[in-house]
This record gives structure tokens, C-alpha cells and sequence, in this order.
């Protein structure tokens, strides 16, 4: 394995080869003792890791090392597509081996010897071969094979649905927050590959420390702990910290400082001293079922490029250290250790070679197959069962949670009571379904979920305010197999964990190759009001944040009519599909009554009984098409709010003899492209209104799917000025009113 690569420089540069040599060099110095251990004493005075334990982990340790060095090799001649970069951490195989096989776990990108411990552990009889299967395993991912275990050739991450390794697909810590929700989700899992005793692990690097993604997860354990909730979450920090291990520094105080979480530290280097620290924090996690974390000082050796080189560090050599351990408690001797490695070496630069010719993925629809499955028959399917549960087995579940007055009996509803209602029926047909968020439990900042709490019980609970830590949550709890309904407060509040539905859950499906599923409706107030309280933060109109997102849902429902079929839709789609669904409400709407004159009452709605609800089902990425006059002259593309105050244009163009089609896109993602084009082309004028800026905005997408669809004829659009929303009236100058979307639609009729 030393032939791997060329050595690049002098002693404090590290390679493949110096490293080799390292070890040999240090292995070869060392001692038997005069007394030997049986390999089921502790392998050293003080420890309760045994002799034959450490040399089980040891092998997985090598194998590890090598992994890293066959990288380096396939990446010297192009066949290579990733660095392993676990050398320096293979301290982490202790971890893997304090936890069961079936508990959760997720292994951030050194976590080679975690895998290698895990696979070995699962069937101890083949411990051999699980070894050489898992080197196999992580270099189809290094290459970038279509039989990689988890990935399919689409990444390389440490993940494998037989060994319950979810892959980390975000940016550093940005899993943590789903680790929080797994475990919260533990508790009421209806999924049977996860005991009710099972513990969640995840590791990460201190560079991770003060991202989001850790602060969210913090915090968001630890306050949950100490509401009483059981969150059996063991998080790893393994701190690469120049100089050696530190318990006093900067990471070691961050992690201490947070409340509700048990905090202890090892030196991951010493193989013993870390199994006795994460046996330990697993046993309290698993018997206490509150939240640990253990920090592991650790060292970097070679690293990806842009790592700090380790220098001195190289001393600390985790393999080095663990050769040491056997050696000294005579269960092997310098030669037997360098034997040993030579054969994991040779087993490794074996599969190394096998892997070359794998076939890789070839098409872009092998490579987006598992991204976001769309299967809008079993969609409309579940809708129909939902349904004929509601109006027939669950009828009096239903009458009891609405306290038998029914919604369809109340008259005409808001926007917001048709979410409202549409919500406390999904709480009455789905026991797994929780819906949360800041405030929920007091009706969220616009009163939608007033009376929730009453209704669902601790299914609806409150959050803490951060967005990463909700989605986090949402995330981990559809990962244990339940359904989650999550809140944010606006739109804005979005942006600081755009990194959860970015990175994690639009990712999940993808490079798990479907094993792995984000179901997640996540609800949010959007889209600007120009009457509404509050600066640009309060009043956020940009969704250019969702738009670029594959594989995501976004859902907009204009009016009450839509609102219950459409999220209906979000449910269902989460619960067959796995979907991960943004359902954005339109704020400035949600207390709207009227549409053309004050007492019409036009935009409200009855809420639809459960016989109906097959009748009204809105199918993901279908518009509704409103015609007005002789619908010949003109085609209004639009959603939200712009649905409302088109169609009051779309009325007075009528009384002067224009016949207008107002499109409601309903679905900003995927869009409803084969109606926009085909109402578009009826008239062959196109007005887009956008209630999203010019730059970045919806109308951007809806002029690219009309030149896609070979449109010809006349478009213009009118969106909100490239500007934060201002204070008071001055907001009216920023975004789209009335008065634009006419002027708009004379220009065109007068082409």
C-alpha cells in the first residue's frame, strides 16, 4: 500500500507514503512486555475494553487507514472521484462498537472505521468478509460505482439501510438537526426497524461547531430534554484542535455551556479510553433517554486539499496508538502488527481493483430516479381512502375531535379556517401525524392553528423559534416514520435554515437511492402584503430560496376553495411518495371575505364534506383555469394574492368587452406548464403577474416553460420592484397592485 502514492515533500507534509512509514517506523520501536494478557482480560489496567475487543477494532482500524490510501491511489490516475480523509479519526470504530447494530446512526465524512466497525459487528461470524464488504462498499463510492450500497453513484457518503447508517448529505453539522428529530421520533416510531430502546448517534467534525446546523441541534435537544421529552440522541464531536487533546478549549466550552446536555470528553486517539467514554454515554443516553454529547480529540491526517497539514500531530497517530495497546498487553508482536496490516492493505488495494470496472451512471434519468418519485395515481388514491375513512370508520373520531360541529356545518370559511379545519382532520385520520412549529399551540403568529392543541393533544406542540431546528425536527420525525406538519412564522424566518431543505431534505431521497424518505408538509405564512405590519423581514415576497430546489413541492393555494384539496394533496403525497412539500399561504388572504365589492362574500368557501373531497382533489403541478367574458382576448398567468386582484382586472376588461383566462398556478413547483401553455396559446396574449421579484422570481420560470412549450404571441410581465419591502404605504411602490396589472393588460390588448 505504500506504492499508493509519491511522496510531495519533507517531514511536515504528509502523504500516503510518509504515513506508511510513519507507522512502520513506530511499530517496529515497540516492545513486548515480559507478562501477557488473555485476549478476554482489559487490554490495560483501568479499562473495561477487552483484548480481543481491541483487535476486532483494530482491523477496522486498518482498514479504515488503507481506504484512505486506495483513494489516493484510484484519484492518481482519474478513477478516483473522492478522498476518504478518516485517517487521523479512526478512533470512531470505539463508538460504532459502544452502540447496538439497530441503533440509527449518522456517520459524518471520516467516519471510514465507524462503517468498517459497524459491518464487521453485524454478523461476527463473517467478520472477515463484512470487513472486506465494507471496503468494497466505500470504494464503489470513491469511484462512483451504480453499486454503491446507499448512493448508487451519485455521492460519496458513509450510509447503508442494512446497518441503519443514514448518510449525511449537508454541510458541516447541518445533519444534527435531523439527528435531534430522529430521536425526539424514536418514541412514537411506528417503524419496526428501530426499537423502542434504540439510541440515535451522530458524528461530527469541530469544524461543524459554530455552523447552524450544530448551534440548532444544541439547542434544540437540550431544551427539549428539559421539557421532558425523551430524546435519546448521543452526538459525537471529534475535534482535530492542533497540539493534542484539549478539555479546556474552545470546543470543549461550547459543548459544555449547553443546557439539558451531558457532556463528557475522551481522547480519541486512545482506543480504550474512547470505547470506555462512548459506552458510557450510549448506556446514560439509552437509560435515561435524554441527550449526551461526547467530544473526541482527535487529529487530522491526510486530509482533503485546503486541510491544515498536522505536523507535529502525526505523533498522535490513532493506529500507531492502538498497535502500541496490543502490543504492550502481548497480544501481538511488532511483526505480527505489521503483518496484519499488510494483509488489510492487500485486501483493500484488492477491492480497490475490482471496483475499477463497476459500471456508473449513465443517463440523467438513472441519476434523478430516486429524487423526488412522483406517483399522482397512489397520490390520489390515498386522498380517495382518506376520505372514505373519514365518512366511514373514522366518522365518529372525526365528530368527536371537531367536538361534533363538523367544519361542512359551520357556512362559508376563511383561508385561514379552511387550514385550520384541514389540519384537525388530518390530526383525526393520521395517529402518526404531529404538527408543530414556534406558537403553534397558541395559533401560530395568524391564529391558523388556534384550538389545534385542544383538538390533537401532544401530537401539536411547541417548538423552539429557529428555523433549523423545526425543520430539523420535521426532518428526523419523517425519518422515524411519521408525518410531519411543521410551522415557521413567515417567510423570512425560512432563510436561516434553508440549509435543512437544501441540503438535507431535498438530498435524502436522492443519495439514499430511496432508501431514506423526507415525508414533510412544512407550512408557511408567505408572500407580501401591501397593508401589512412590519419592514422587509416581517413582509418577505422572494421565493427564489424554494425555486432552484430539485425535487421540491411548493404548493400556493389562492383561496379557501383550494386550500383543504390542496394540502390534502401535501399529505398525501409526503405519506406515499415521501415528498417534501412547502405549502405557502398567502398572509394578506387569509382573513379575505370579499372578491369584487365588500359583502360579497365571493372569497370564501364551504368546507367540503369527506364524500366530496375525491370530487375536488388538486393533483400536484395542475392549475385552475377561472374564464371570464369570452376568455378569447387575453391569458393572465399568476398565483397568491395576484389570483384575487386578476381577477378583479379580469372583471372590469369583461364590462368593456375583453375576454380574459386567469391561471391560477397553484403549484409554483413543479409548474402546471402543460395548462399555462395550452391557455396561453388560446389567446396568444400572455400577462404574467408576479407577486415575487423581477429578478429570481416565479414569472422568470413562467416565461422559460412558455418558450420551452413554443409559444408564439405576445407576453409581458409585471412583478415587485428587485427590492426589500419597505415600511407602510411606500410598500405599494415595491410590489404588484391593481393599477400595474391593468396597465399591463392594455399594453398587450392593444398589440
Amino acid at each position: 500500500m505504500a506504492a499508493f502514492a509519491p511522496v510531495r515533500n519533507a517531514d511536515f507534509v504528509t502523504t500516503p507514503q510518509s504515513l506508511d512509514e510513519r507507522f512502520r517506523d513506530a511499530v517496529s520501536a515497540l516492545r513486548p512486555p515480559e507478562q501477557r494478557r488473555a485476549p478476554g482480560d482489559p487490554v490495560r489496567d483501568g479499562v473495561t475494553l477487552t483484548g480481543a475487543r481491541a483487535l476486532e477494532l483494530f482491523d477496522a482500524q486498518l482498514a479504515s487507514r488503507h481506504l484512505d490510501l486506495a483513494a489516493r491511489w484510484l484519484r492518481s490516475f482519474n478513477e478516483g472521484f473522492h478522498t476518504v480523509g478518516s485517517a487521523g479519526h479512526e478512533g470512531n470504530a470505539a463508538v460504532a462498537a459502544a452502540l447496538r447494530g439497530d441503533d440509527p446512526a449518522l456517520p459524518h465524512d471520516r467516519a471510514a472505521a465507524f462503517y468498517c466497525a459497524r459491518a464487521a459487528a453485524s454478523e461476527p461470524e463473517r467478520r472477515v468478509q463484512r470487513l472486506e464488504d465494507a471496503a468494497r462498499d466505500i470504494l464503489r463510492g470513491v469511484v462512483a460505482s451504480v453499486r454503491d450500497p446507499i448512493s448508487g453513484g451519485r455521492d460519496k457518503v458513509f450510509g447503508n439501510a442494512e446497518l441503519h447508517l443514514v448518510p449525511v448529505v449537508s454541510a458541516p453539522a447541518g445533519h444534527l438537526p435531523r439527528a435531534v428529530g430522529l430521536a425526539y421520533g424514536l418514541s412514537r416510531s411506528p417503524d419496526p426497524r428501530w426499537p423502542s430502546d434504540a439510541i440515535v448517534a451522530a458524528t461530527f467534525g469541530d469544524d461543524g461547531i459554530d455552523q447552524p446546523g450544530a448551534a440548532a441541534a444544541l439547542h434544540a435537544a437540550g431544551w427539549h430534554g428539559r421539557a421532558g421529552q425523551p430524546v435519546p440522541l448521543l452526538l459525537v464531536c471529534e475535534d482535530d484542535a492542533p497540539g493534542g487533546p484539549d478539555p479546556d478549549g474552545w470546543v470543549a466550552s461550547v459543548l459544555r455551556a449547553r443546557p439539558g446536555v451531558r457532556y463528557s470528553y475522551a481522547d480519541g486517539c486512545d482506543l480504550a479510553a474512547t470505547y470506555d467514554a462512548a459506552t458510557e454515554a450510549a448506556e446514560f443516553v439509552r437509560r435515561e433517554r435524554r441527550p449526551a454529547v461526547l467530544h473526541l480529540g482527535t487529529v487530522l491526517l491526510l486530509g482533503r486539499p485546503g486541510d491544515p497539514e498536522p505536523g507535529p500531530d502525526l505523533e498522535r497517530d490513532p493506529l500507531v496508538g492502538t498497535a502500541r495497546l496490543v502490543v504492550e498487553a502481548g497480544l501481538l508482536g511488532p511483526d505480527d502488527v505489521i503483518t496484519r496490516y499488510d494483509e488489510v492493505g492487500w485486501q483493500v488495494r484488492k477491492a480497490a481493483e475490482e471496483v475499477l470496472g463497476e459500471p456508473k451512471l449513465a443517463t440523467v434519468g438513472e441519476i434523478v430516479a430516486s429524487l423526488a418519485p412522483r406517483r399522482p395515481l397512489r397520490v390520489a388514491h390515498a386522498v380517495t381512502e382518506a376520505a372514505s375513512r373519514a365518512a366511514g370508520p373514522g366518522a365518529a373520531g372525526r365528530a368527536r375531535i371537531f367536538d361534533g360541529r363538523l367544519p361542512e356545518q359551520a357556512g362559508p370559511m376563511t383561508l385561514a379556517q379552511t387550514v385550520n379545519a384541514a389540519l384537525t382532520d388530518a390530526l383525526a385520520a393520521r395517529p402518526g401525524l404531529l404538527a408543530f412549529g414556534p406558537g403553534t399551540t397558541r395559533g401560530g403568529r395568524h391564529g391558523v392553528t388556534a384550538g389545534l392543541r385542544e383538538r390533537g393533544g401532544d401530537r401539536v406542540f411547541d417548538t423552539p423559534p429557529d428555523a433549523a431546528g423545526v425543520l430539523g425536527l420535521a426532518l428526523g420525525a419523517g425519518l422515524a416514520g411519521l408525518l410531519p406538519v411543521a410551522e415557521l412564522p413567515d417567510l423570512a424566518s425560512l432563510h436561516s435554515g434553508e440549509d435543512q431543505l437544501r441540503g438535507e431534505a431535498a438530498t435524502m431521497s436522492f443519495l439514499s437511492s430511496g432508501a431514506y424518505r423526507n415525508p414533510l408538509v412544512l407550512r408557511l405564512p408567505a408572500l407580501a402584503d401591501p397593508y401589512g405590519l412590519g419592514g422587509h423581514l416581517a413582509n418577505d415576497n422572494s421565493l427564489a430560496v424554494l425555486r432552484d430546489v430539485p425535487g421540491l413541492v411548493v404548493a400556493v393555494p389562492a383561496r379557501a376553495e383550494d386550500a383543504a384539496p390542496m394540502l390534502r394533496t401535501c399529505l398525501a403525497a409526503a405519506e406515499v411518495d415521501g415528498s417534501v412539500c412547502v405549502f405557502l399561504e398567502p398572509a394578506s388572504l387569509y382573513q379575505t371575505r370579499d372578491l369584487y365589492q365588500q359583502g360579497d362574500n365571493e372569497w370564501l368557501a364551504p368546507y367540503t364534506p369527506p364524500e366530496r373531497w375525491v370530487g375536488e382533489h388538486a393533483p400536484i403541478g395542475r392549475a385552475r383555469i377561472y374564464p371570464l367574458g369570452t376568455a378569447q382576448d387575453l391569458t393572465i398567468v399568476t398565483y397568491g394574492g395576484g389570483v384575487r386582484m386578476s381577477l378583479r382586472v379580469a372583471a372590469r376588461l369583461a364590462a368593456d368587452g375583453y375576454g380574459t383566462r386567469v391561471v391560477d398556478l397553484r403549484w409554483l413547483n413543479p409548474l402546471p406548464v402543460a395548462d399555462l401553455v395550452r391557455e396561453s396559446l388560446a389567446t396568444g396574449r400572455v400577462l404574467i403577474v408576479d407577486e415575487t421579484r423581477r429578478s429570481g422570481g416565479v414569472g422568470e420560470g413562467v416565461l422559460a416553460a412558455l418558450v420551452d412549450g413554443a409559444f408564439v404571441g405576445s407576453a409581458r410581465r409585471v412583478a415587485a420592484a428587485d427590492a426589500p419591502v419597505p415600511l407602510g404605504p411606500a410598500a405599494q411602490h415595491v410590489l404588484v397592485g391593481e393599477d400595474a396589472i391593468t396597465q399591463g393588460a392594455q399594453a398587450l390588448l392593444a398589440r
